[in-house]
């Protein structure tokens, strides 16, 4: 990939001008692969969602009770997530590439209930709120001289509390515990978005000087997937403390 291409001064070492300059390309690509998938998502989200014959293959249209192949399809992301880090290495970056969009993909199955359970303009808005705030807390996390990878173990934690939480409560059904997931989910994720991208940024430095195009371009496409997951799970825990329900 060309964008990726070493460049050395006559001494053999990186300019800074050329380390900004593959970096950029290297953010561009991250932000617009996530872009794609997150078009993705919201485009099969709401061809399913809308359509009531094709939401019934996975939940009850009226109730939004799963059936049996709503539930796989309701974990099937986050074990297609795991798969994901665990066969990146094997994967060439355009097999990554397509992989994640088709876990973009599965995700919009798993997300189509939202259009069903929440107004079109409650959803529409809650993106909004999202959209400005993930791009400035990523921002941050780009542009900040803090060395904020301290925060990572205590994030990961943090996950994997909302998790185990949120499986509790699909059983109990608690508005108040829904309430405190969401609450807690929102500051989890706002914090992994300025993490994520400080780190993004950060192992791109550390590698780049390497000009290995094909680990870039893989290490890209994770990138944007953790973004999107950062991006995916704000705006999931916004729309429940914030959306109108129909």
């Amino acid at each position: 990939m060309a964008e990726y291409n070493t460049i050395r001064t006559a001494t053999g070492t990186r300019s800074a001008a050329a380390v900004d300059e593959g970096l950029r390309a290297h953010m561009n690509k991250v932000y617009g692969t996530m872009s794609i998938g997150m078009l993705l998502t919201f485009a099969v989200a709401w061809a399913v969602g809308t359509s009531p014959q094709l939401l019934s293959v996975f939940r009850d249209p009226v109730t939004l009770s799963p059936n049996i192949l709503g539930w796989i399809i309701m974990f099937a992301p986050l074990a297609m997530a795991f798969g994901f880090g665990a066969a990146i290495n094997r994967l060439s970056a355009a097999g990554a590439q397509l992989f994640f969009y088709a876990f973009a993909s599965v995700m919009g199955l798993s997300l189509s209930w939202i259009f069903v359970a929440f107004t079109g303009f409650s959803i529409a808005q809650v993106f909004l709120v999202t959209s400005i705030a993930f791009a400035g807390l990523s921002l941050w996390g780009y542009t900040t001289k803090k060395d904020i990878s301290g925060w990572g173990s205590f994030l990961i934690m943090g996950v994997i509390g909302l998790i185990v939480a949120s499986i509790i409560n699909i059983f109990l059904g608690s508005p108040a515990i829904m309430f405190a997931i969401s609450i807690l989910g929102v500051l989890i994720f706002a914090g992994l978005t300025a993490y994520d991208t400080q780190d993004i940024k950060n192992e791109y430095l550390a590698h780049a000087q390497h000009g290995d195009s094909e680990w870039l371009g893989k290490s890209a496409i994770m990138g944007a997937l953790r973004l999107y997951l950062d991006f995916i799970n704000m705006f999931m825990f916004l729309l429940q403390l914030l959306g109108n329900r129909e």
